[in-house]
C-alpha cells in the first residue's frame, strides 16, 4: 500500500512540471495564432473521428495538450498538479509518464468510437486516469469538493464514473466528451491492475 505524504504538493516534479509547461503554451501560442487569425492549432492538433475525412496520425498524441479555453485548461492543469505530483514521487517518472500519456491516447481512441463526435482537445482523459490512480492508491484520503465539501477519494471516483456515464448515455449537448473520460479511467484502472500483478515491472 503506497503512502500518502501531506507534503506531496509542496514542491513539483519534473514531468508534471513540464506538462504544465507544455500544455499551458500550447494554449498561449493556440490563442495568440487564433487571435491573429493565421491558423487554428486545434483544427490541425485536435482529435478528429475518423469519418469527418480530418484524422491525422498525431492527432491522438497531440490532442491532449490542446484545450479550448482558458477554464478547461485551467482546471486540467489544476488537476494534474493536485493528482499528479504525489502519483509521481510514488511510480517515479517513468512510470507516470508512461500511464499519463497511454490514458491520454487511450481515452481519445476510445472517444473516436462514439458516433456523432467531429474534433476533441483536452487533457482531460489523462487526468481523469490520475483521479482514479489517486483513489486506487489512496482511497481513503479525504479531498475537498467545491473546496469545502470532504469526500473520500473512492466514493467520489464512484460517483464521477456513475456521473459520467449518465451524461454520456442521456446526451446533454454540452459538448464534453464524456466518455473519453471514461475511457481514460478505464485505461488506468487496466493498466493498475496490471502492474499489481507483476510488481516488478520495469514500467
Amino acid at each position: 500500500m503506497a503512502q500518502y505524504s501531506p507534503q506531496g504538493f509542496s514542491f513539483l516534479p519534473q514531468a508534471v512540471k513540464h506538462l504544465l509547461i507544455i500544455n499551458t503554451l500550447a494554449y498561449v501560442l493556440y490563442y495568440l495564432l487564433a487571435a491573429q487569425h493565421i491558423i487554428d492549432l486545434n483544427y490541425w492538433l485536435g482529435l478528429w473521428s475518423v469519418g469527418s475525412g480530418m484524422f491525422r496520425p498525431w492527432q491522438p498524441l497531440t490532442y491532449m495538450f490542446m484545450h479550448g479555453n482558458f477554464t478547461h485548461l485551467f482546471f486540467n492543469m489544476f488537476s494534474l498538479w493536485m493528482f499528479g505530483a504525489t502519483l509521481e514521487r510514488v511510480w517515479g517518472t517513468r512510470r507516470f509518464v508512461f500511464y499519463y500519456l497511454v490514458c491520454g491516447i487511450g481515452a481519445g481512441l476510445l472517444n473516436m468510437l462514439v458516433p456523432g463526435l467531429h474534433v476533441s482537445v483536452g487533457a482531460s482523459g489523462a487526468v481523469y486516469a490520475l483521479l482514479l490512480a489517486f483513489g486506487m492508491l489512496f482511497p481513503n484520503e479525504y479531498i475537498y469538493l467545491y473546496f469545502l465539501v470532504p469526500i473520500k477519494t473512492k466514493w467520489f471516483i464512484i460517483g464521477m464514473v456513475a456521473l459520467e456515464l449518465l451524461l454520456g448515455v442521456f446526451d446533454t449537448g454540452d459538448g464534453i466528451a464524456h466518455f473519453a473520460h471514461l475511457g481514460g479511467m478505464l485505461i488506468g484502472f487496466l493498466l493498475i491492475l496490471y502492474w499489481r500483478r507483476h510488481p516488478f515491472s520495469r514500467i
